[in-house]
């Protein structure tokens, strides 16, 4: 590449970003005011399609049945104008105050560019939907992720247990509004549950397989302060064995001056 070549190119950095408004979007554009796959849902599923919703400008929200989610999910993905192939993100949402949780699906388009939020609304006495791990295989551990935090079951799933929280967590699901901001123990029951803690809460099953042996930290490594010493109290690691530190003997002035 000659030096023209590459002024040319360094000058395109001054510019503007190009518009991709000539690019193709499949069969429709998305807008503030109507999405293709929004309008197709209502007319596939009539009675699945509870509501839609248009947020922070050109965000398009279907409320669905959630009894029929798993249907409307698939119709979405394998259906020839919408190829919802690639899933964002599962999560939730606690708004509090007695209100469903709201389980939410992120689908995007990638032959389409097209991007659609979906939302279940489940009641707290029924906090139950169907695994979309079928259909997606990232829902696994986005779908235990919700359970752990959220306590929401996912019917079907193939391994639903906790995912951030120890598999012992004995406090329920931390992202819950009804959750106390200090935990539903006191400080001392987490304390006492704290140290009666095995390694095996610190490691998953594979792990501790046979001929693995858990990690072993060394005191000092910890951070913690002092290192426990037999037989006498704790000495910090490099202080000498009178009391004082090698610093403090030289700054002290010599007490042999000579007039």
């Amino acid at each position: 590449m000659s030096t023209e070549e590459k002024r040319s190119g360094y000058n395109g950095v001054e510019d503007r970003p190009t518009p991709l408004d000539h690019l193709e979007t499949g069969s429709g554009d998305v807008s503030p005011t109507r999405h293709p796959s929004v309008e197709a849902l209502s007319e596939a599923f009539p009675d699945g399609i509870l509501r839609h919703e248009v947020v922070a400008g050109d965000e398009h929200v279907v409320f669905i049945d959630p009894t029929r989610s798993l249907d409307i999910l698939r119709w979405l993905r394998d259906d020839p104008d919408q190829l919802y192939t690639y899933l964002s993100d599962v999560t939730a949402v606690d708004y509090g105050g007695g209100r469903p949780l709201q389980v939410v699906y992120q689908l995007y388009s990638i032959p389409y560019r097209r991007a659609l939020r979906v939302k279940a609304e489940l009641p707290l006495d029924g906090l139950s939907i169907a695994s979309v791990f079928p259909l997606w295989a990232s829902a696994n551990w986005l779908e235990r992720e919700v359970w752990d935090l959220f306590g929401i079951h996912f019917e079907g799933h193939p391994d639903l247990r906790r995912i951030l929280m120890p598999e012992n967590y004995g406090e329920g699901h931390p992202l819950r509004k009804d959750f106390p901001l200090r935990g539903r123990f006191s400080r001392a029951e987490q304390t006492r549950r704290a140290l009666e803690m095995e390694p095996e809460d610190y490691y998953v099953p594979s792990e501790m397989g046979p001929g693995r042996e858990p990690q072993l930290v060394r005191w000092e490594e910890l951070g913690a302060g002092p290192v426990p010493v037999e037989g006498g109290p704790a000495k910090a690691e490099g202080t000498p064995e009178s009391g004082t530190s090698d610093e403090d003997s030289s700054e002290r002035p010599s007490s042999n001056r000579t007039d």
